[in-house]
Protein backbone atom coordinates (compact mmCIF):
# COMPACT_ATOMS: atom_id res chain seq x y z
CA UNK A 1 0.00 0.00 0.00
CA UNK A 2 1.35 3.45 -0.85
CA UNK A 3 1.77 6.24 1.66
CA UNK A 4 -1.27 8.08 0.21
CA UNK A 5 -3.36 4.94 0.64
CA UNK A 6 -2.11 4.48 4.21
CA UNK A 7 -3.09 8.04 5.07
CA UNK A 8 -6.63 7.54 3.70
CA UNK A 9 -7.08 4.23 5.52
CA UNK A 10 -5.86 5.79 8.76
CA UNK A 11 -8.29 8.69 8.31
CA UNK A 12 -11.19 6.26 7.98
CA UNK A 13 -9.97 4.36 11.07
CA UNK A 14 -9.84 7.56 13.11
CA UNK A 15 -13.30 8.61 11.90
CA UNK A 16 -14.67 5.20 12.87
CA UNK A 17 -13.06 5.50 16.31
CA UNK A 18 -14.53 8.99 16.72
CA UNK A 19 -17.97 7.67 15.81
CA UNK A 20 -17.62 4.78 18.26
CA UNK A 21 -16.53 7.13 21.06
CA UNK A 22 -19.48 9.44 20.40
CA UNK A 23 -21.80 6.42 20.44
CA UNK A 24 -20.24 5.25 23.72
CA UNK A 25 -20.87 8.64 25.35
CA UNK A 26 -24.46 8.66 24.10
CA UNK A 27 -25.13 5.14 25.40
CA UNK A 28 -23.52 5.89 28.78
CA UNK A 29 -25.59 9.06 29.15
CA UNK A 30 -28.71 7.14 28.16
CA UNK A 31 -28.01 4.37 30.70
CA UNK A 32 -27.59 6.96 33.44
CA UNK A 33 -30.84 8.62 32.45
CA UNK A 34 -32.99 6.24 30.36
CA UNK A 35 -35.93 7.53 28.43
CA UNK A 36 -35.83 8.80 24.90
CA UNK A 37 -33.72 6.46 22.75
CA UNK A 38 -30.61 8.26 21.46
CA UNK A 39 -31.56 7.66 17.81
CA UNK A 40 -34.91 9.35 18.40
CA UNK A 41 -33.04 12.20 20.07
CA UNK A 42 -30.89 12.62 16.96
CA UNK A 43 -34.05 12.82 14.88
CA UNK A 44 -35.30 15.54 17.21
CA UNK A 45 -32.01 17.39 16.70
CA UNK A 46 -32.41 17.10 12.93
CA UNK A 47 -35.89 18.64 13.14
CA UNK A 48 -34.63 21.56 15.22
CA UNK A 49 -31.83 22.25 12.75
CA UNK A 50 -33.76 21.81 9.49
CA UNK A 51 -37.34 22.53 10.53
CA UNK A 52 -40.64 20.82 9.84
CA UNK A 53 -40.41 17.87 7.47
CA UNK A 54 -42.21 14.86 6.05
CA UNK A 55 -41.14 11.47 7.40
CA UNK A 56 -39.79 10.57 3.94
CA UNK A 57 -37.52 13.66 3.96
CA UNK A 58 -36.27 12.72 7.42
CA UNK A 59 -35.45 9.19 6.27
CA UNK A 60 -33.43 10.55 3.33
CA UNK A 61 -31.52 13.00 5.51
CA UNK A 62 -30.83 10.40 8.22
CA UNK A 63 -29.86 7.79 5.60
CA UNK A 64 -32.26 5.20 7.03
CA UNK A 65 -35.39 3.35 5.96
CA UNK A 66 -38.76 5.04 6.40
CA UNK A 67 -39.82 2.28 8.83
CA UNK A 68 -36.99 3.33 11.18
CA UNK A 69 -38.15 6.94 11.08
CA UNK A 70 -41.76 5.87 11.66
CA UNK A 71 -40.76 4.05 14.87
CA UNK A 72 -38.76 7.05 16.07
CA UNK A 73 -41.62 9.42 15.27
CA UNK A 74 -44.00 7.19 17.25
CA UNK A 75 -41.65 7.28 20.26
CA UNK A 76 -41.22 11.05 20.03
CA UNK A 77 -44.95 11.62 19.63
CA UNK A 78 -45.80 9.36 22.60
CA UNK A 79 -43.36 11.39 24.71
CA UNK A 80 -44.94 14.66 23.56
CA UNK A 81 -41.70 15.85 21.96
CA UNK A 82 -43.03 16.42 18.43
CA UNK A 83 -46.17 17.64 16.76
CA UNK A 84 -47.68 16.17 13.63
CA UNK A 85 -50.01 17.87 11.18
CA UNK A 86 -51.38 17.05 7.74
CA UNK A 87 -49.34 18.43 4.84
CA UNK A 88 -51.32 21.27 3.23
CA UNK A 89 -50.75 20.01 -0.34
CA UNK A 90 -51.60 16.39 0.52
CA UNK A 91 -53.62 15.66 3.65
CA UNK A 92 -52.53 12.01 3.60
CA UNK A 93 -48.92 13.03 4.30
CA UNK A 94 -47.73 14.36 7.67
CA UNK A 95 -45.42 17.19 8.58
CA UNK A 96 -43.40 16.64 11.75
CA UNK A 97 -42.12 19.44 13.97
CA UNK A 98 -40.57 19.77 17.42
CA UNK A 99 -42.86 20.68 20.31
CA UNK A 100 -41.85 23.09 23.08
CA UNK A 101 -41.35 20.09 25.37
CA UNK A 102 -39.10 18.57 22.69
CA UNK A 103 -37.02 21.74 22.45
CA UNK A 104 -36.55 21.70 26.21
CA UNK A 105 -35.51 18.04 26.22
CA UNK A 106 -33.07 18.59 23.38
CA UNK A 107 -31.56 21.62 25.13
CA UNK A 108 -30.99 19.52 28.26
CA UNK A 109 -29.16 16.83 26.23
CA UNK A 110 -27.24 19.49 24.31
CA UNK A 111 -25.96 21.00 27.57
CA UNK A 112 -24.68 17.58 28.68
CA UNK A 113 -23.11 16.92 25.28
CA UNK A 114 -21.32 20.27 25.24
CA UNK A 115 -20.01 19.69 28.77
CA UNK A 116 -18.57 16.35 27.61
CA UNK A 117 -16.86 17.98 24.61
CA UNK A 118 -15.53 20.89 26.66
CA UNK A 119 -13.96 18.44 29.10
CA UNK A 120 -12.55 16.23 26.32
CA UNK A 121 -11.21 19.10 24.19
CA UNK A 122 -10.03 21.33 27.02
CA UNK A 123 -6.75 22.16 25.24
CA UNK A 124 -8.39 23.03 21.93
CA UNK A 125 -9.06 26.67 20.99
CA UNK A 126 -12.08 27.73 18.94
CA UNK A 127 -10.01 28.13 15.76
CA UNK A 128 -8.74 24.55 15.94
CA UNK A 129 -12.25 23.21 16.51
CA UNK A 130 -13.68 25.34 13.69
CA UNK A 131 -10.92 24.21 11.30
CA UNK A 132 -11.56 20.53 12.04
CA UNK A 133 -15.31 21.06 11.67
CA UNK A 134 -14.87 22.76 8.29
CA UNK A 135 -12.58 20.03 7.01
CA UNK A 136 -14.91 17.25 8.16
CA UNK A 137 -17.91 18.99 6.58
CA UNK A 138 -16.03 19.27 3.28
CA UNK A 139 -15.02 15.60 3.44
CA UNK A 140 -18.56 14.51 4.29
CA UNK A 141 -19.89 16.52 1.35
CA UNK A 142 -17.44 14.81 -0.99
CA UNK A 143 -18.29 11.37 0.42
CA UNK A 144 -22.03 12.08 0.00
CA UNK A 145 -21.47 13.17 -3.59
CA UNK A 146 -19.71 9.92 -4.46
CA UNK A 147 -22.40 7.89 -2.70
CA UNK A 148 -25.20 9.89 -4.33
CA UNK A 149 -26.81 10.61 -0.97
CA UNK A 150 -28.57 13.82 0.12
CA UNK A 151 -26.43 16.91 0.57
CA UNK A 152 -27.77 17.47 4.04
CA UNK A 153 -27.44 14.80 6.70
CA UNK A 154 -28.62 15.43 10.24
CA UNK A 155 -26.17 16.59 12.86
CA UNK A 156 -25.66 15.04 16.31
CA UNK A 157 -27.08 16.76 19.20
Amino acid sequence: MSSAEDVRVELMRELKTSSQLQHLWIMQAWQEEPGLHPAAGMLLSDLVKHGEARPSELAKRRLVDLSVISRQIAQLQAAGLITRRPAPEDGRASLINVSEKGRGELERWRTQYLAFFEKALVGWDEERIADLTTRLAEMNGDLRAVLGSPACAADQA
